[in-house]
């Protein structure tokens, strides 16, 4: 009889725990997900992802270890120039045709102190794949007029692009790249409660 109680007492609480996840998704209205990169030393020229899903599945109010998957279109690549967009989409930067997507998923999120927090992941570009860490300001939850609960996040963290493979380059006179090999990422996340 014990052996029963028990079992139905560890399939409640496992029952409590699966319902008490909760699932957020990224508003692509009131977020941005940003990169900027040196060019010719001197500036920098950026750009975003208009097509992207985040999700994130949480058991706990302040987000900590919560599940996050990112998914970025690399078609939607918007620099603001097309014909630049294009270059970055061909096979000597992003190659969409044959890697057509970015990826990130998360292995842990850990405060260290305050409203900062510690992003780690698995982040695949062009098909190699390397673990990443990310700067993270959490800046709270609202309800919105709708009574819809929504969170925001600041997450900036960079990257060597020559580690996926995009090697393209030229030098200048001086004997400075053309363009930089580290790309900044400057993200905006405006999470809607599921």
């Amino acid at each position: 009889m014990k052996t029963l109680i028990y079992f139905v007492l560890f399939l409640f609480i496992a029952y409590s725990a699966a319902f008490a996840q909760t699932k957020w998704l990224a508003d692509p209205y009131h977020s941005n997900i940003g990169f900027s990169i040196s060019h010719m030393t001197i500036a920098e020229v950026d750009g975003s992802f208009d097509t992207y899903t985040i999700k994130v599945i949480t058991d706990d109010e302040d987000f900590i270890n919560s599940q996050i998957t990112f998914k970025g279109d690399v078609n939607s690549i918007n620099t603001g120039v097309e014909k630049r967009n294009d270059h970055l989409k061909s096979a000597e930067f992003f190659d969409a045709e044959n890697y057509p997507y970015i990826t990130f998923v998360s292995k842990s999120l850990k405060k260290v102190s305050g409203n900062k927090y510690k992003l780690v992941g698995d982040f695949t570009l062009k098909d190699m794949t390397k673990e990443l860490e990310l700067d993270v300001i959490y800046n709270g939850t609202v309800e919105d007029p709708q009574g819809d609960i929504r969170a925001g996040f600041k997450i900036t963290g960079e990257f060597n692009r020559f580690d996926f493979g995009i090697l393209w380059n030229d030098f200048l006179g001086t004997g400075g790249l053309i363009v930089g090999k580290t790309v900044y990422l400057d993200m905006d996340l405006e999470l809607v409660k599921e």
